[in-house]
This record gives structure tokens, C-alpha cells and sequence, in this order.
């Protein structure tokens, strides 16, 4: 039997996490949260003491790299066994990981590590090329969105209840660019899949957004 796979792509900040997470414990499927693939290679490479420059290194600790995801009241990465959930969003991870994701060896291996997630019962798959570049034969696919100003306003929430200083403004502005460079990059564009379903939920609660994806499987 063919084992389903519901994948959510759109633009940072929409709520794929939170939403992707939430449908894949409702369905009790596997979860898999593609933009910690990179991240988590590049910890592996930091952890190993390997240089930068050795690609082949690089390579073979991306095919040895084993990853899990636990998805509990806050997302839980685990990397070669270790939980590294808290190093996964540091800026001298985001670095290294942009070093790593140039290396074309390197983006085949863990195209792969993506797609054998894909197990019994199920597959939800976060991210940004998942129905158009991991599996594009995905039955389900959903493409998550939200205006620039509502997902500033959001991250700018974020922060305040962390009592980090934010400026609305200037988040806006990064969140704009971020989207044209996603859009504009010759790998793995962000894009929707041609059959996904198309949520905008600027105006729309968390809850809503989840049970609007379950019925979309439901519906089968």
C-alpha cells in the first residue's frame, strides 16, 4: 500500500511549523521539518571538528547524519541521538548551514535523507520545495500563506513576549526581501505546486488552518 504524504510549502513566517506539526499528531503521521535538514548537517560538521573547505568530508557526514523529529508541545530535533534543538536556530548554525547547502553532493544525499521519511502510516513534510522538488507525487499538498505585514506582526509578537527589542519596520522589510530571494533563487525556488491547495490564513485562526488541511486528507 502507498504510503501518504501531505506536504505544506510556503514562505516563512505563514505557520507551517506550528500547523504541520498540529496535522501530523492529529493524524498520527511521521513529521518531517525540512529546513532543519541543512541546519542539522551543519552541526554534524561543526560537532565532527570538520573543515568547511573538505567537501568530501562534508558529504559522507551527510550520509552518515541520522535525524528525528518529536513532535510535543515544541518541536524536538534530535541529531545522531543528541537533542540539538536549541542550537538548531543560532546564526553560527544558519552560516555554516548556507556553507554546507552549496556543495551539489551534498544536496543530492540529503534530497534523499528528505524522502526517506516517508514511512508507515504517513508523511507531513514542512517547507519550501516539498510538492514541487521532494515529493512531487504527494497526494496532499497544501501551500501556506500570509500577508508580509500579518507574518511581520506576528514575528514582532514573538519577540516582545521574549522581551527582545523589535521594530516592526524593519522586520516587514526583511521578511519582503526574504520571500523575493526565496522566489528568485535558481535552487529549489519557492513556488506552489500546480495541484496544491492554496491557504491564506492572514485572517484565519491556527485551529482553522489545521482542521481546513485534515479535511483536504480527508477527503482523500
Amino acid at each position: 500500500m502507498a504510503v501518504a504524504v501531505l506536504t505544506i510549502d510556503g514562505p516563512s513566517g505563514a505557520g507551517k511549523g506550528t500547523v504541520s506539526r498540529l496535522a501530523a499528531k492529529r493524524l498520527g503521521w511521521h513529521y518531517l521539518d525540512s529546513g532543519s535538514i541543512y541546519r542539522s548537517l551543519a552541526l554534524a560538521v561543526s560537532k565532527q571538528g570538520i573543515d568547511l573547505a573538505d567537501e568530501a568530508a562534508i558529504v559522507r557526514a551527510a550520509e552518515a547524519m541520522r535525524l528525528e523529529f518529536e513532535c510535543g508541545e515544541e518541536l524536538t530535533v534530535r541529531l545522531n541521538g543528541q537533542d540539538v534543538t536549541a542550537e538548531i536556530p543560532l546564526e553560527s548554525t544558519g552560516n555554516r548551514a548556507s556553507t554546507v547547502a552549496a556543495i551539489p553532493e551534498v544536496r543530492r544525499v540529503l534530497l534523499q535523507k528528505q524522502r526517506d521519511f516517508k514511512q508507515s502510516p504517513g508523511l507531513v513534510a514542512d517547507g519550501r520545495d516539498m510538492g514541487t522538488v521532494v515529493f512531487p507525487e504527494a497526494p496532499f499538498k497544501v501551500f501556506l500563506t500570509a500577508s508580509a505585514s500579518e507574518r511581520a506582526m506576528r514575528r514582532y509578537k514573538q519577540l516582545k513576549e521574549k522581551g527582545i527589542d523589535a521594530n516592526l519596520a524593519r522586520i516587514t522589510n526583511e521578511i519582503e526581501e526574504r520571500d523575493r530571494r526565496d522566489r528568485e533563487r535558481a535552487t529549489a525556488p519557492l513556488a506552489m505546486a500546480s495541484d496544491a491547495l492554496f491557504l491564506d490564513s492572514s485572517d484565519m485562526t491556527i485551529d482553522s488552518v489545521v482542521e481546513e488541511i485534515l479535511n483536504l486528507v480527508r477527503k482523500g
